[in-house]
């Protein structure tokens, strides 16, 4: 709504002071995010919050779930439309915030999830399996398909193997 990113974020608790609105938005990528913003916290939004980008108003929203600080909560496609920078943000948030929380996560991106204790990977309404990111993966089932086809090769891991450098054609090298 119209207002502020902070106004915005006291949303979701509206007797929340500024430094708790402070301290809810520094918990999501160590506050990272509000750098982008002109004024940080006084940013104006605009209407609908057409002045901000997708991702910094997914942040904006999950700086209310710190805010509000609820044991359980759900989230679904959390990271859904928005750049890689911007959902790694993302991500550093929810891994704050869920750590001590329960949370149903509802996502396609499988770095959304990865962190999980526990992820239910479903087809039209079926459970096809369940277990951690490490277990799906040893099983070679639908989650380890979909991981190997869409995920692995933007992993740290993949990037930095040499079997990555060896299957590829052309190495570009770069000096400062």
């Amino acid at each position: 709504f119209s207002g502020t990113v902070g106004e915005n974020i006291r949303y979701g608790l509206p007797t929340a002071t500024d430094d708790d609105i402070r301290q809810a938005a520094m918990q999501l990528s160590e506050g990272e995010w509000l750098e982008a913003l002109s004024n940080g916290l006084n940013t104006d939004v605009g209407e609908r919050g057409a002045s901000l980008s997708m991702g910094q108003r997914q942040l904006v929203a999950l700086a209310r779930v710190v805010l509000k600080d609820r044991s359980i909560f759900i989230l679904d496609e959390a990271t859904a439309s928005v750049d890689p920078f911007t959902e790694m943000q993302i991500q550093e948030g929810l891994d704050a915030i869920m750590s001590e929380r329960t949370a149903i996560v509802i996502a396609h991106r499988l770095s959304t999830i990865r962190n999980a204790d526990r992820i239910i990977v479903m087809d039209h309404g079926r459970i096809l399996e369940e277990g951690t990111h490490d277990t799906l993966l040893a099983s070679s089932g639908h989650y380890a398909d979909l991981y190997n086809t869409y995920f692995r090769h933007q992993s740290l891991e993949a990037i930095e193997s040499p079997k990555w450098l060896e299957d590829a054609d052309t190495v570009v090298s770069t000096a400062d």
